[in-house]
């Protein structure tokens, strides 16, 4: 009696399981509509007045509360695509289009916000004529949030080689008057990154409120040599229309003008507390990607090309989400142009505890930032502290510290 072979069923193709959970990263430019208002009504009519000031809220309660939670919640997710579905994945403009869509929906919510600010009258339920000091304070600080998850959006086009997303990605750094933002993180940044010389890489001993500063303002004064080193070798000067730092300041002059005319002068305090919400944002995110990572010198006197150990990463799903996979963040320093729905974790990468939202919140309060990261920093380079990226300032308690000798850190 022959036995008939048996027939294996073909493997079903790979899906993304996060297809369209990424549409999740629309909430934050569209919540002021699915939730602040509805909220707004529905506590106004039950004559929760004090749930109503909640609302205006909404930005620093998803950034600072419901994310980390949610990561908490939801745990990680460190699953790859399978190279072969790579090219295919890359190529479906259904990622692509989730990015273009949050700049419309951004300006929207931006927009809306500015005539809530300043209208004598609102008409909404719950709310007694104009908003009240606090809410207009809450709600410059929820489109400050959006802006910044904005950067990260204009980071994610930034790195494009479509001329389309470059220029979208400018108008995403409008709002929060960072467009420099684009000429110093490209050309500067992933050059530089985890050296002494990279103003977005913090050191080992640096609090975030002396990161925060020296990160502004080195960005400022880098991008403005990268561009004047540019023009140079074009044959031009630096004060010209053809300077992007130049143009992508005017884009902000002009928007805020533009708001201030429509809406009136009293509208420019509150655009300018949402432009440094926004930007605080970044420089968080910027403090706690680098923590104290250092590249090593060659032999030629170079530093070693920019590898995984270079990175903090986390593969928090929630974050990862609203993000658009910016926690994979070694990964994308390896392929800068690789678009986010491809980035892959990566086992070599020193690991956070936390997703990025909840690390922000740590980094706020060093003493308890420096309790759960510099040991961190400790463990990846083997106990050898005077490998790390250690700020100036800080050297010699560091190295007293951990027991190295001064001369080891040179």
């Amino acid at each position: 009696m022959s036995v008939q072979p048996t027939e294996t069923a073909p493997p079903r193709p790979w899906r993304d399981p996060k297809r369209y959970l990424w549409l999740w990263g629309l909430f934050a430019p569209t919540g002021l509509f699915t939730v602040g208002v509805p909220l707004i009504c529905v506590a106004g009519l039950s004559g929760w007045d004090e749930l109503v000031r909640v609302a205006f809220w909404l930005g620093p309660l998803l950034v600072y509360l419901l994310i980390p939670l949610a990561d908490l919640a939801f745990g990680s997710d460190s699953s790859n695509p399978p190279d072969e579905v790579l090219e295919a994945l890359e190529n479906d403009r259904y990622y692509r289009y989730l990015t273009y869509l949050y700049l419309p929906c951004q300006y929207a919510t931006l927009v809306t916000a500015c005539y809530l600010i300043t209208a004598d009258n609102l008409r909404l339920p719950g709310i007694d004529g104009g908003l009240l000091m606090a809410d207009k304070i809450g709600l410059a600080l929820t489109v400050g949030v959006i802006g910044g998850i904005g950067i990260n959006t204009a980071h994610e086009l930034g790195h494009k080689k479509v001329d389309m997303e470059r220029k979208l990605c400018r108008i995403a750094l409008a709002q929060t008057a960072y467009g420099h933002f684009y000429i110093e993180h490209n050309r500067g940044h992933h050059v530089r990154v985890a050296t002494p010389e990279d103003p977005a890489s913090a050191r080992l001993g640096e609090s975030f409120w002396a990161f925060l500063p020296r990160s502004v303002r080195g960005g400022v004064r880098s991008a403005w040599d990268l561009e004047r080193t540019r023009l140079r070798r074009l044959g031009r000067g630096p004060w010209s229309l053809h300077n992007d730092v130049l143009t992508a300041w005017l884009l902000t002059a002009g928007l805020f003008a533009a708001l201030a005319a429509v809406f009136g002068p009293g509208l420019l305090p509150y655009l300018v507390l949402q432009a440094v919400m926004g930007f605080g944002l970044l420089e968080a995110v910027n403090y706690l990607e680098h923590y104290g990572l250092a590249r090593a010198r060659t032999g030629s006197g170079r530093y070693e090309r920019p590898g995984p150990a270079h990175s903090w990463n986390s593969d928090h799903l929630i974050t990862n989400i609203f993000l658009y996979h910016l926690q994979r963040h070694s990964d994308h320093h390896t392929h800068p142009t690789r678009r986010y729905q491809t980035l892959r974790s990566r086992e070599e990468a020193p690991a956070l505890p936390a997703g990025y939202a909840g690390m922000i919140l740590l980094a706020y309060i060093p003493p308890l930032w420096r309790r759960v990261m510099d040991k961190r920093v400790l463990a990846h380079y083997d106990g050898d502290i005077s490998r790390a990226n250690i700020h100036p300032r800080a050297r010699e308690r560091v190295l007293t510290r951990y027991h190295a000798e001064p001369a080891e850190a040179a």
